[in-house]
Formats: C-alpha cells, structure tokens, sequence
C-alpha cells in the first residue's frame, strides 16, 4: 500500500485556510494536524477508525479549553473507587486531603464522578476542583457536586480522560479502588518508571491502620522483583501512607526547591527556586554522583536555548549529564535538591 501524499496545490490551499482562519501561532502544529486529517481521508481510512479520531480529537480540545484558564495553578489528581460510600472512612481521608491541598493553593483533578471523586470534589470545593469524567452505558452519570459548576469535561474514551488526569498535575493520590484505580495507579508508576513523564509526587493514601496498599507493597516486593520484571527499588519514588498530612507534605514537598527541568542535548537542567550553596552541590555529587555518565552535578547559567525560549530564565540552575539508567534516581535526586537547607 502507498503512502497517500498531499500535492502542491493541496498544501496551496491549506496554506490560505490557515491565513483566512488567522492561525499564526505554532501554524506548523496545526497545520499538521490538518494534513493528517486529509491523508486519514484520501487513504480511505475505516468510518470506526475516522470516529476514534475524531472523537477523541474532539475530547482533547475540549479538555484544553477546560484546563486553560488554570494553567499556572499547581493541580493535583485524586483517584479511587466511585463505590466508596460517604460513612467510609475512605471517604473521610479523601474529602480531608483534597480540602488540605485546596487550602494551600492546589485546584483538585478527579474523574467527576462518586465516590472518592466526589468526596475529593467537595474537600476542594467547586471553585477549586476541576472534572473529567467519563460516559458509562451502565453507571451514574457526572456527579451533582460539579454539575452546578462549568468546569467538567465530559468524555467517551478512557485513554483521552486518563491523558487528561496525567497532563496537568504534579502530583497524584491514590486511594483504594478496583479495577480502574489500579490502571490509573500502575500508568503513573509505568510513566515514572519509563522516564516518559517527568518526576512527580505520588501518594497511596490508606484510611487509618488499612493495609490496601502495603497487600500490594507485599506483591511488588515477593513477586514483581525476585522476578526480575521491576527493579527492587521502583516502588520507593511512592509514599504509602495512611496520614493526610503526610500526604499533603509529600505533594507539596517535593516541589518546595524544584521548579521544572528541561532536556538540552545530552544534558539534564533542572530549574529550582532557591541557588544552591557550593557545599550542597559537593554533597549532591556525594549522594547522586553515580547518576552522571560524565562530569559532575554543576551549577549553570541559562543555556542560549533556555534565554531564546524566555524558559525560566529568572530562576537558578543545577545541569548533570545523566546516565540512560539513572532515570529512576531522579525522582531521589529532587526530593534531595527541595529538602535543602537553602530551601528554607
């Protein structure tokens, strides 16, 4: 089968739509996107395959314009069962957390739904929750507590919701649940341990005495490891915990010193909030050394790229040439850089 192309005067006229339509900003991206919506069609792709991608095409935009207008307000995405009961312990830990973290500036991301997704909705509060829920054929519809508020996105596909609880948090709870909970706890781990999104916070919060989490602590650590399909120690970048305020200070923790990163080259930046002493980074090579495939962790300034971009060039900067392996250790070394005595 050949590969169907755009001609010149195809690409004419998607040229002038774009300048009619006044598309300016990233016009490359969007103009791609258009390109492959017509090549989906001269390829005479199948009517389900043109439904998926339009539809979850569909769902994106309309999660984007839902998360747009919060985008500089950190967010935290609260999962667990939508079977929960409101006289659940469960229940009590989840509203209590969320109404934590929404008192410290943090907009709360659930799947708007029952549950422990509606107790963590009204912990934060509507004005400082946001919904993504999904339509089920067989279960309750997007829960009252967010139907009186606009901002709830509604969607068919589990894989666009779930990209949609990902994309904007830095930082996750995961409370009790079944089958659901446990794909969106094992996605987070696999997307940390794959180093395919970048490090983040993530708590498994028990109610008081519960063992939930540590049955499955139990099985990493009997099962996945002595069988060599994890590595021993991808279970200790999560916080196993049955304290809400252990919780909060997790979340909120790990981002006390640590900003952002940003791949240039070879090269890992990391972006923090306060400037390092030298004796800390001589104690950070100490500790995270190992993690280097050459060099050391070293202060920096801007790198032409980061000044070009405008990246966060106001902000301090340690850089470190990082082993292929050493993904892992990131999470540790963060957490080191934020438990700093120069972070105050």
């Amino acid at each position: 089968m050949t590969d169907a192309t755009l001609n010149d005067d195809l690409r004419h006229d998607l040229t002038a739509l774009l300048d009619q339509a006044g598309v300016h900003a990233d016009r490359g991206l969007v103009a791609r996107m258009m390109q492959t919506a017509l090549l989906l069609g001269m390829e005479h792709t199948d009517r389900l395959d043109l439904k998926i991608a339009s539809a979850a095409l569909g769902e994106m935009r309309d999660a984007f314009r839902l998360f747009r207008p919060f985008h500089r307000v950190p967010k935290v995405t609260v999962f667990g069962s939508a079977r929960t009961l409101q006289d659940d312990p469960l229940y009590v830990q989840a509203r209590e957390v969320a109404a934590a973290l929404a008192g410290d500036g943090w907009m709360v991301v659930t799947g708007a739904g029952p549950g422990i997704m509606r107790a963590a909705a009204e912990g934060a509060g509507t004005k400082m929750s946001l919904g993504v829920s999904i339509r089920l054929p067989f279960e309750e519809r997007i829960d009252t507590i967010l139907e009186q508020d606009a901002q709830v996105v509604s969607m068919k596909y589990f894989f666009t919701r779930k990209l949609m609880l990902m994309k904007e948090s830095r930082g996750f709870i995961c409370l009790p649940g079944g089958f659901g909970t446990m794909d969106e706890m094992f996605e987070l781990l696999t997307l940390q341990q794959t180093g395919k999104a970048e490090p983040m916070p993530i708590v498994l919060l028990d109610s008081e005495g519960g063992s939930f989490w540590n049955g499955l602590k139990t099985f990493v650590d009997e099962h996945l490891a002595p069988a060599g399909v994890i590595s021993g120690d991808d279970l200790d970048r999560v916080l196993i915990t049955d304290s809400v305020e252990e919780a909060v200070s997790s979340i909120t923790g790990f981002w006390r010193n640590y900003d952002s990163l940003r791949w240039v080259g070879d090269r890992l930046v990391l972006r923090l909030v306060h400037q390092p002493t030298d004796a800390e980074i001589d104690d950070l090579n100490a500790r995270f050394g190992g993690m280097c495939a050459e060099g050391r962790i070293e202060r920096i300034e801007p790198l032409d790229v980061e000044r070009t971009d405008g990246d966060a060039v106001e902000l301090p900067r340690l850089a470190l040439t990082l082993r292929q392996r050493s993904v892992g250790s990131l999470y540790a070394l963060i957490r080191a850089i934020s438990e700093l005595p120069s972070a105050g």
